[in-house]
């Protein structure tokens, strides 16, 4: 269940707390990455729903923290990573449809998985507590469906 130990598991969990919460304390914002998409589209498209004021005022921090992110884990690849760049055998039509299933279910619950099950339950969301219930049971019926149709990467 944890091929590397519960450590590196554990300390991160601690890390990203400590993130999310500074970030809180510092900002007042939640450190969420499911609306990035959607204050990023604000700089291209004229659209209502995309032009409003908080995705226009939220979009320079919330690409700062993308880009943060994705700079973190480069430097984690390029100097602690002992294989160098993951790598996947998983079919690229399994990889999209996994990331259209995903992407719904963000938009379906207003929310992903680390919007609400780390920032939205630090802050006592009663929604943020219903979607975490669903976004678990719902993952633990399909990983268990997939296992028993035989189905691996």
């Amino acid at each position: 269940m944890f091929p590397l130990g519960v450590e590196p598991y554990l300390v991160g969990g601690i890390i990203i707390g400590i993130g999310v919460g500074l970030i809180y304390l510092i900002t007042g914002l939640h450190a969420t990455q499911s609306s990035f998409f959607t204050t990023t589209l604000s700089w291209f498209s004229k659209r209502k729903h995309f032009q409003k004021e908080s995705n226009i005022k939220e979009r320079g921090w919330r690409l700062t923290l993308a880009t943060g992110l994705v700079i973190g884990a480069l430097i984690h690849t390029l100097t602690l990573s002992p294989t160098g760049f993951w790598t996947t055998s998983v079919q690229l039509w399994r990889l999209v449809l996994g990331g259209l299933l995903v992407g719904f279910g963000t938009r379906l619950s207003s929310g992903c998985t680390s919007g609400h099950g780390i920032s939205g339950l630090a802050s006592l969301s009663k929604t943020s507590l219903y979607a975490v219930i669903v976004f678990m049971g719902v993952a633990i019926v399909t990983a268990n469906l997939v296992q028993m149709l035989g189905v691996s990467p």
